[in-house]
């Protein structure tokens, strides 16, 4: 009777009341930190998947801005905004867009489809210089070639006459304005790539299910919201330059510098802020 009591009692005391949440739950034994990229792999150079990672970039960018470009012209050439999806259309456009773009090519090239996700990840030491350069590239050519296509579609007239989708500072707002949507926006998006994608939070809240393009579909979605009215929203410097090409009007090029300045400086400051702030991730180095 007495070990009967002894064994109800272990049972009872098997599972402390309140078991630890967060990182207090994390423990050395279940995640270690993954090693950082090397700066140069001449290796990746070899591979068939390094240049497949490329094409996927490719492929999903003029994608992306064959379907968002395309979005915007149509709301632009209307003569009333009831008669079109409007801004939440435009913002749902690019919002899902990343969302079915990032869930295809995730498991290929990472789904980055922006060079500022990009440049935010190699600064966290996510991926090689080479590999990152080569996406930019990519993401690029792709950009131009998905413009081209709306453009072919639109005719020269119309294409130009609707603006072509080209990010501008509108009126009303200085270039400051501008450059500091910019800085947010993609600083809310590069934030979310991170969180969304943190392997240590994947492993320490495993029994949460959570599909990492949704939250970052998401964010661009509520990012397009509000900053349509201020930039069009770039917070993408390829999905800037490939309108911003195709198109080829003065005022498209006098603000360009923005919507690679902006995304960069945002992505810059995301990627320290997670790394740096969240993680802590020198401080556990150096210990």
């Amino acid at each position: 009777m007495e070990g009967k009591e002894e064994d109800v009692k272990l049972g009872a005391n098997k599972f402390s009341e309140r078991q630890p949440i967060g990182t207090s739950a994390q423990t050395d034994k279940d995640y270690k930190e993954p090693p950082p990229a090397p700066l140069f792999e001449p290796g990746e150079l070899k591979s068939w998947s390094f240049y497949r990672a490329g094409i996927a970039e490719f492929v999903a960018t003029f994608l992306f801005l064959y379907i968002t470009v395309l979005t915007v012209m149509g709301v632009s050439q209307s003569k009333t905004k009831c008669t079109t999806v409007g801004i939440q259309g435009i913002a749902w456009a690019f919002g899902g867009m990343i969302f079915a773009l990032v869930y295809c090519t995730a498991g290929i090239s990472g789904g980055h489809i922006n060079p500022a996700v990009t440049f935010g990840l190699l600064l966290a030491r996510k991926l090689s210089l080479t590999r990152a350069v080569f996406y930019m590239i990519m993401q690029c050519l792709g950009a131009i070639c998905g413009a081209g296509v709306v453009k072919g579609f639109e005719g020269d007239s119309r294409y130009e006459m609707l603006g072509g989708g080209a990010n501008v500072v509108n009126h009303g707002y200085t270039k400051g304005d501008g450059l500091g949507a910019e800085i947010i926006g993609t600083f809310v998006l590069v934030y979310t790539v991170f969180s969304a994608t943190d392997a240590k939070r994947n492993a320490r809240d495993s029994h949460v299910p959570i599909l990492a393009p949704l939250p970052i579909g998401f964010a661009v979605f509520l990012v397009h919201l509000a900053t349509i009215p201020i930039t069009g929203t770039g917070i993408n410097p390829a999905r800037s330059l490939g309108a911003a090409i195709i198109y080829n009007k003065d005022h498209a090029w006098d603000d360009h510098w923005i919507f690679w300045v902006g995304p960069f400086i945002g992505a810059a400051l995301a990627a320290i802020y997670h790394q740096i702030i969240i993680r802590a991730i020198p401080f556990k180095t150096r210990a």
